[in-house]
């Protein structure tokens, strides 16, 4: 709701390269408005106008709940997501499966996007951000048997998630205003989950650096923060950190 990015691959070589981010004035509060933001992107900009192979279309929101599969239900849907948002009778209701863990994770598109985006493009397949994140980091941990955190911040926003090895222990996404804020949640996280601060390993990634004061402070109190880098070439080409846009530059 607070802005429009995407990456371009090349498929033959399976290199990223192009990545370009749009961030809006404000966060807007609709699926209308955010559609409103959209449409001069994909006007003006030219790139968005090649012709490509796939398309794939990642929303981020916090409008999802993570049901393990022994409990799922493909008619029930909309009451997993009742206990935690407030939904509408209107709203589509989609789940993704994830690849290594047994669970799917229920969420709400924007179908005035989706519907969008297939008059631009075409058929195209679309997940939620947290399925990505989640698929991507157990991919990558090769930390058997100590539970570790991983953590991608937005700009209002954040996602923590705990393995164990390639297990998943914890999945959440959380809104913050302030640095305390960001604290409480991740401290109240380890306290739960019996994660010692002077120990845990905690890989951190998304818009965040060493210069931020949610970083200063967690340093503080956490012992072990690592940022999580990408290899991915393209980041030679890019201003930007080596850990930013985890979810679709990381490689």
């Amino acid at each position: 709701m607070d802005g429009f990015s995407f990456c371009i691959s090349n498929l033959e070589n399976e290199k990223d390269e192009l990545f370009t981010e749009y961030l809006f004035d404000t966060q807007l509060k609709t699926p209308e408005a955010l559609l409103e933001e959209i449409k001069p992107v994909f006007k003006n900009d030219k790139n968005l106008h090649l012709d490509f192979k796939n398309v794939n279309v990642i929303y981020r929101n916090n409008l999802n709940s993570l049901v393990p599969i022994a409990y799922f239900d493909e008619n029930n849907l909309s009451q997993y997501l009742n206990f935690s948002i407030k939904t509408l009778k209107t709203d589509y209701i989609a789940y993704d499966t994830l690849k290594n863990t047994k669970a799917n994770n229920v969420y709400i598109p924007y179908v005035n996007i989706n519907n969008y985006l297939f008059q631009h493009f075409g058929e195209f397949e679309y997940r939620h951000h947290l399925s990505v994140y989640i698929d991507k980091l157990i991919d990558l941990n090769n930390e058997n048997d100590s539970k570790t955190m991983y953590i991608n911040v937005d700009h209002k926003s954040f996602d923590i998630v705990v393995l164990k090895g390639k297990e998943l222990l914890f999945s959440n996404i959380f809104s913050y205003k302030t640095k305390e804020d960001f604290l409480y949640f991740v401290l109240f996280v380890a306290e739960q989950l019996k994660l010692d601060t002077n120990s845990f390993n905690l890989f951190i990634s998304g818009k965040i650096n060493e210069d931020s004061e949610v970083f200063k402070l967690c340093y503080k109190y956490i012992r072990n923060i690592k940022f999580l880098e990408s290899n991915n070439s393209i980041f030679n080409f890019l201003e930007a950190k080596r850990h930013s846009n985890f979810i679709l530059l990381h490689k």
